[in-house]
């Protein structure tokens, strides 16, 4: 029986179709894959794609980059129904996409783990964060400071700040950055002096240098899954791909984008 996805206003794709089980349950092929993935996993989903269009024998799509926020975040696309076959965001946040029945608890499995890093501009001197108090002088002396809107700003804007007594000098000069942008592509264009990020996702970005982590007494580990989405149209092939995410075979690419596997 074919059927036609609803793509969403995601602006990644054309049109495209896909075959799943026949009312008389004959398996037939899917030409489309479709992955939303949180920003911390985009490196490594982008260097797996060829081995996980080997698997699937289907085209990989990328419909998300980025958590997201406001109407085009990836819990608000589930929730209007957009067909994706994989997700892959935070272990919170998964779980609780399955609670609300946007994603599958069979299949679930954690594939990664990612730390948090500092980063400034190209060219201008290695921020001083070694220690809990050199991360406090450095936040106070910057004049703006850039942070996302997914599990990094969160623990920065929510929990590190007021871990270190500066909440109230540091979040009025500081910005979420949203709608899917990376942290480090503000702070190469000169708009915050300094910000945070997963490292995963701080490293790709041109312009800026000195990502360095946070010091360990106040570094903050996030773990990533992955789930197979309730709109999936073979939830079996979704199941395969996942398990192929948390092998051995994919580790080489985790790691090489500076995540850790679990």
């Amino acid at each position: 029986m074919k059927k036609s996805r609803n793509r969403g206003q995601t602006g990644f794709i054309g049109p495209a179709a896909f075959d799943t089980m026949g009312s008389g349950g004959v398996s037939t092929t899917m030409t489309e894959f479709r992955v939303m993935t949180s920003g911390a996993f985009a490196a490594a989903h982008q260097a797996l794609i060829p081995q996980v269009e080997r698997l699937t024998k289907a085209k990989v799509v990328t419909a998300s980059t980025s958590i997201g926020t406001g109407e085009m975040s990836i819990p608000k696309r589930l929730k209007r129904g957009e067909v994706v076959d994989i997700v892959i965001v935070a272990e919170h946040v998964l779980r609780q996409l399955v609670a609300e029945g946007l994603a599958l608890a069979e299949g679930l499995k954690i594939i990664a783990r990612s730390s948090i890093a500092f980063a400034v501009r190209a060219g201008a001197p290695k921020p001083d964060i070694g220690s809990a108090d050199a991360l406090r002088r450095t936040l106070l002396q910057a004049k703006s400071i850039g942070y996302s809107a997914s599990e990094s700003g969160k623990y920065f804007s929510g929990e590190l700040v007021q871990r270190l007594g500066i909440a109230d000098e540091v979040l009025p000069k500081s910005r979420l950055i949203g709608g899917g942008e990376r942290v480090g592509a503000v702070i190469a264009r000169g708009e915050a002096e300094i910000g945070l990020q997963q490292v995963s996702e701080l490293l790709p970005v041109p312009g800026i240098e000195h990502v360095t982590p946070l010091p360990p007494e106040l570094q903050k580990i996030s773990t990533f899954a992955a789930g197979v989405a309730a709109s999936c149209p073979n939830p079996s092939l979704a199941r395969t791909v996942i398990e192929f995410l948390a092998s051995p075979r994919a580790a080489d690419a985790i790691g090489k984008s500076s995540l850790q596997t679990p």
